[in-house]
């Protein structure tokens, strides 16, 4: 396996346009000779579908929800970054250029980074004329709002909904081009494998979801936009379907996974009430704009949150990063509060939570602004929890949320499959080892709108034009090994669900590979892993058949999956001998609790490929330069 990053010579500022311009055109006229398959409707999907089916190619898209309306992408709640500089308080593409890389400690190509920033404002202006109802000032331009990570307001947003908003967006343009025919839409379909011929990406198996069928189909690319892996912690802020399957699928068939350990805990969730829960509640990190965040002083505080008067409140985040205060980044928010409940100063019924208050913001602005900035998540908390966010502060404290981790893509978002690209959280290019608030719509948007319909056009153009159908014997090998996958679950008649061991596996990597890691644990974690994966195999229970609905059946093939892909986690964050970003090593840290980079050592990404379920996998590096951002002690204070 070789990683060409494929990364364009020339200045940072005329990478992108020098490569678009010296990438291979298709004729209008000859693009309808092409087909695409797009697995994975949310952001990244559903406007990769609509802009290359815009552009003339037959596209065939699948997802597995009844509508592309319900990908989770809709649950970005906070916003979406771009460097338009609305309220002239010094923001640039260079400026976010230079946040993005920061904030991810590094560890992220500077190429792709700088592009991102550069098509950040092309996103806001296409997403305006598709009517997405962006916040407005009062007199009618685009409201902007801060997000952690930055001293600038960047973040363009409509209320408490954005990722709705965004997706609704492009799911319009998407479902246009349904109704002209260009794309054929297959809903509650899931990608089962990935079909390689000669080298190259020819097509996929999936399985209806409703009728059990096993079907194939083919075309001249596969793109994968499905999203990321946090569910293998079982308790997430992430849809309860969310998976690693169609990812961890392609890197069997030898795709190289990136960066598996580099995953996001999201420092503004509602805390764990019970071993009863599937699932947990994001409260958007706007919130840390006019909420403040604080803790008693003192250990045993029995005391209800507004009778504990002002010197007895320890504000920590403004204590510890003056500068960023509230809207320090997620991975330094998220260590800090567990720092300060592993203290013994924690709130609420477990001790592990922190105090979001707004009242300070409400006395000085006025209830009814803080209800038109966030009254659907006040909303939102109160029924969920049964408290009055107006009267009392928010209890948070951090969960498993976003995977900067995901398949290796070139420059092209190609990954090391000829034909097989990866766009948006699926992939690991743009966020390194920390993703600031607000980036993961804008990668989505950019990946899908304006990087892929040029990059792809380049694949198709240099790659020889094959006819493969469904009726290529490498179609009907991969149908044999779905249907024996299948055939194995439905077998398993033991007496555990597979819900508990879904949960006995996040309590494990939440353990030993959350929020911090070390060796010791790390190493206990991956004696258990193996042996709770056979405990699968041996005592699980899957009822039902094959032959219709079975969520029993969808649940179980997934977990299959977190089981092994738990692992390549474990030894990635084993091989990383240093703390950077959301990867915390215990043993690599500074005398204040920082983390520790070794730069020396491990500026680069780390690319997995595949032996075999019960053999280590190996190791690829991709060595990462810094040559317009200089490397340095990241620091928010």
């Amino acid at each position: 396996m070789t990683l060409d990053s494929k990364i364009p010579s020339g200045s940072i500022t005329e990478k992108w346009d020098k490569h678009r311009f010296e990438m291979k055109l298709i004729n209008p006229a000859n693009k309808r000779k092409y087909s695409v398959i797009v697995v994975g409707t949310g952001l990244a999907g559903a406007s990769a579908a609509a802009s290359l089916a815009e552009l003339g190619y037959k596209v065939t898209a699948f997802c597995y929800n009844d509508s592309a309306r319900r990908a989770h992408s809709i649950a970005a709640q906070g916003g979406i970054n771009a460097a338009k500089n609305y309220p002239n308080d010094g923001d640039s593409i260079y400026r976010l250029f230079y946040d993005t890389v920061k904030g991810g400690d590094f560890r992220a190509r500077e190429a792709n980074v700088y592009r991102l920033a550069q098509v950040s404002n092309d996103i806001i202006d296409q997403c305006v004329a598709q009517g997405v109802p962006f916040a407005r000032e009062y007199g009618g331009y685009l409201d902007n709002r801060s997000f952690g990570g930055a001293q600038v307001s960047r973040t363009f947003y409509a209320r408490g909904q954005t990722g709705q908003q965004l997706l609704l967006g492009a799911y319009s343009a998407m479902m246009r081009q349904v109704g002209l025919g260009n794309i054929e839409m297959h809903t509650r379909h899931e990608m089962m494998d990935i079909v390689v011929v000669d080298g190259h990406a020819r097509g996929v198996v999936v399985r209806d979801l409703v009728t059990g069928e096993i079907a194939s189909y083919a075309a001249d690319a596969v793109l994968l936009a499905t999203g990321g892996y946090a569910n293998v912690f079982f308790l997430s802020t992430n849809a309860i379907a969310c998976n690693v399957t169609a990812a961890y699928r392609a890197y069997k068939k030898g795709a190289a996974f990136a960066n598996p350990c580099f995953t996001q805990i999201h420092p503004t969730c509602i805390p764990v009430s019970g071993d009863h829960q599937s699932k947990l509640t994001l409260m958007s990190e706007s919130l840390r704009n006019d909420g403040r965040i604080w803790v008693p002083k003192n250990k045993g505080e029995t005391r209800g949150p507004n009778d504990i008067p002002e010197e007895d409140r320890d504000y920590y985040l403004e204590r510890k990063y003056p500068s960023f205060g509230n809207l320090s980044p997620r991975d330094i928010s998220s260590r800090s509060a567990k720092e300060v409940c592993d203290d013994g100063r924690g709130v609420g019924p477990s001790g592990y939570g922190v105090y979001l208050d707004f009242r300070d913001a409400i006395n000085r602005l006025g209830r009814h602004v803080i209800e038109e900035r966030y009254g659907n998540l006040f909303q939102m908390y109160e029924r969920i929890t049964g408290e009055d966010p107006y009267a009392a502060p928010m209890r948070i404290y951090p969960a498993a949320h976003y995977t900067m981790g995901g398949l290796w893509v070139d420059y092209n978002l190609m990954s090391t499959i000829p034909g097989l690209h990866v766009l948006g959280e699926a992939n690991f290019s743009d966020h390194g080892a920390n993703r600031l608030g607000a980036s993961a719509l804008m990668q989505g948007l950019a990946d899908g709108y304006f990087v892929i319909p040029y990059t792809l056009g380049h694949y198709l153009a240099s790659a020889p034009k094959e006819n493969i159908t469904p009726e290529h014997p490498e179609f009907r090998k991969a149908e044999e090994e779905v249907r024996g996958r299948i055939s194995s679950l439905l077998a398993l008649n033991g007496t555990r669900t597979v819900v508990s061991i879904h949960r006995q596996l996040g309590k494990i990597m939440w353990e030993y590979c959350g929020m911090s890691r070390n060796e010791t644990g790390l190493r206990k974690a991956l004696e258990e892993i193996p042996a709770l994966r056979e405990e699968f195999w041996q005592n699980a229970k899957v009822v039902g058949d094959g032959e219709g609905l079975n969520s029993a059946l969808e649940r179980a093939g997934r977990v299959a999956d977190f089981l092994e892909f738990s692992e390549l986690m474990c030894h990635d964050a084993l091989e990383r001998n240093e703390s950077c970003g959301g990867h915390f090593r215990e043993e690599y840290q500074t005398e204040d609790g920082e983390a520790l980079r070794n730069d020396e050592e491990y500026t680069y990404v780390s690319a997995w490929e595949f032996t075999g379920v019960d053999s280590p996998p190996v190791i690829h590096k991709e060595p990462l330069e810094f040559e317009n951002v200089k490397l340095q002690t990241r620091s928010y204070k």
